[in-house]
């Protein structure tokens, strides 16, 4: 359903904090909100977040499930960006930036809170949240773009259901002791991602990237960068101005733009 409160025709809708224009759609149970976000898509007259309270078939990367247990959040924007698929990819540190700061909020000053490229968030060094986008086009552009973001709200998903060698996964309330509802999480985020996006639109991606590296785990430290079975480990140096990582190895100075990565020892 959507939320009328908070549609985009609603001349109140940045009255209390959400963002203008933006629409919302409350679902109470649907199989992944990056598929309801592209289906709903070419309807849209603007950007909207689709959110569900029960995600039964969520995507993480690289086709992997998300676990979702009862109380977390799962929502996707759905946005028409300019340009093709590299300017569409910039959206994922547009969202960490919004995660970060709404988690900041949620959880205070006495949170570790950090950003894992490519699209984790970690709370006191365990993964509270991710990010995984999804577009539809053609011809080279990005007709729709889904931002899909799903955060450990209420609880993580149990160690036996990740990948060996993961960063373990951990809940806002496990962390904190902060309940907070899917909805009011929204509240938060909206506002957020509009903020970033607006410097990501305006500023282009360097202010996006200076802040992002600002916030980013283990820069400067030793990590390992998986790609199917080939790795690679070294100084993660930084990003650069696609986003790619930037990794000082053995044999040099390399640029990766899609890998896994795995820390060497707890943060």
């Amino acid at each position: 359903m959507t939320d009328p409160a908070r549609s985009a025709a609603d001349p109140s809708a940045a009255a209390d904090g959400w963002p203008e224009g933006v629409g919302r759609h409350i679902l109470p149970r649907c199989a992944s909100t990056n598929a309801e976000a592209l289906r709903l898509a070419p309807a849209l007259t603007g950007p909207a977040w689709v959110l569900t309270l029960d995600q039964f078939a969520g995507r993480g990367r690289r086709g992997r499930v998300w676990q979702m247990p009862a109380g977390n959040f799962a929502a996707t924007l759905v946005l028409r960006p300019a340009g093709g698929p590299a300017e569409a990819s910039l959206y994922s540190f547009v969202a960490a930036l919004a995660l970060h700061e709404a988690l900041a909020l949620v959880c205070g000053p006495a949170a570790r809170l950090a950003i894992k490229w490519p699209n984790d968030v970690l709370l006191n060094g365990g993964k509270v949240a991710g990010i995984l986008l999804e577009s539809a086009g053609q011809g080279g552009q990005v007709s729709a773009l889904a931002v899909g973001i799903g955060v450990n709200l209420a609880a993580a998903p149990p160690a036996e259901m990740l990948e060996p060698e993961a960063t373990p996964a951990v809940s806002v309330r496990e962390a904190t002791g902060h309940a907070l509802a899917p909805t009011e999480f929204l509240d938060l985020l909206a506002p957020a991602f509009a903020r970033w996006q607006a410097h990501l639109t305006t500023w282009g991606f360097a202010p996006i990237r200076t802040a992002w590296l600002a916030r980013a785990a283990r820069l400067g430290q030793t990590i390992t960068a998986r790609t199917g079975s080939h790795s690679r480990t070294g100084t993660f140096e930084g990003i650069d101005a696609t986003g790619a990582l930037i990794l000082i190895t053995a044999q040099g100075r390399e640029v990766i733009p899609a890998a896994d990565i795995y820390f060497h020892e707890a943060p």
